[in-house]
């Protein structure tokens, strides 16, 4: 629940992540089963936090894409819903917007436009452009695995569980970062799109050349195993970086946004951090419970849309493929 785009009111969370953890990956039936269970409870309870009754509210906002369609739908069809039966304003949101207006929430204020984004999550790996509120355009983005995707597939396959980021990010903590060197992927044709199909294979080929078996204990996991992850999540952290700053000379924003799940990451945030202060700009980062996937975010893109007049009809349906920008 968010007002003016800028106040969280209320951000309930009903994590998968204990449920997927069993499969090393997102599930997309079992995502939709517990979306279906639990979406009812979760909203209950955050207009119960808000102390907030519907006929209060000014519209509804609901992401139709991108995303898994299981799981879109189960959202799509409550808040048409809720909508319907409470005369509400129907607001359609991508979810990528959402993240780009995630750190209005944190901060209380304007973000000074037009600002750079660098939007990385376990689905998504962007460079955007906000020339203006709710005015996103796509600059650059992977072509093949989004970078949260590659931490979640090396963690798989070193036996560290799911999802990869955070057990990456914790066991990298204190390890040599210089043990390996990773080629990073340059882009022939000059736009600032990633790519992590690479490095991702290369730490795959290693551990095959090794003979390096599953670690049996994440908390446990040996010297080589943490120098390894410590030197792959710097070679990733260095590709993201690298395209941020190049696009940050040439198109000479005002500011700088880092948001997205991959966000939470803490070398990423660091790094970015004095890469900001090189380039004299602000950073804008959302705390880790907004830069991970949160109904919040989607209320505060939804506030932008909903105060720039879109709205949504009763045929709304969700969109997995849903462009932006």
């Amino acid at each position: 629940m968010v007002e003016d785009g800028r106040r969280v009111l209320s951000n309930v969370v009903s994590s998968q992540a204990a449920l997927h953890a069993v499969y090393g990956g997102v599930v997309p039936e079992v995502a939709a089963r517990h979306h279906l269970e639990n979406i009812c409870p979760v909203i209950a309870k955050a207009m119960s936090d808000a102390g907030m009754t519907y006929p209060e509210l000014d519209a509804v906002a609901v992401t139709q894409g991108p995303g898994l369609v299981g799981a879109l739908l189960v959202g799509v069809q409550v808040a048409k819903g809720i909508a319907f039966v409470h005369r509400k304003p129907l607001v359609p949101v991508h979810h990528i917007a959402g993240h780009l207006e995630a750190p209005s929430l944190a901060r209380g204020a304007e973000v000074p436009l037009p600002a750079l984004a660098l939007v990385v999550s376990g689905g998504h790996t962007s460079l955007f452009e906000m020339a203006g509120r709710g005015e996103y355009r796509l600059l650059g983005r992977t072509r093949d695995d989004a970078a949260g995707e590659a931490f979640d597939k090396v963690a798989k396959l070193l036996g560290l569980g799911y999802p990869g980021g955070p057990v990456i990010d914790r066991l990298s903590e204190g390890a040599d970062d210089q043990a390996h060197e990773f080629t990073i992927a340059r882009i022939k044709d000059g736009r600032p799109d990633f790519s992590f199909s690479g490095v991702k294979t290369a730490v795959l080929y290693y551990v095959r050349r090794e003979g390096i078996a599953p670690v049996a204990d994440p908390a446990a996991a040996p010297k080589e195993v943490r120098d390894l992850v410590a030197s792959f999540q710097r070679a990733v952290v260095t590709a993201l970086l690298r395209k941020l700053e190049q696009t940050a000379r040439t198109r000479r924003p005002r500011s700088l946004i880092l948001t997205g799940g991959v966000a939470a990451n803490r070398r990423l945030r660091a790094d970015a951090a004095r890469l900001a202060e090189d380039l004299g700009l602000p950073l804008f980062v959302p705390p880790i419970a907004l830069s991970t996937d949160n109904a919040a975010m989607i209320g505060a893109a939804g506030q932008v849309a909903f105060e720039q007049g879109r709205r949504a009809g009763w045929d709304l349906d969700a969109d997995p493929h849903l462009p932006l920008g």
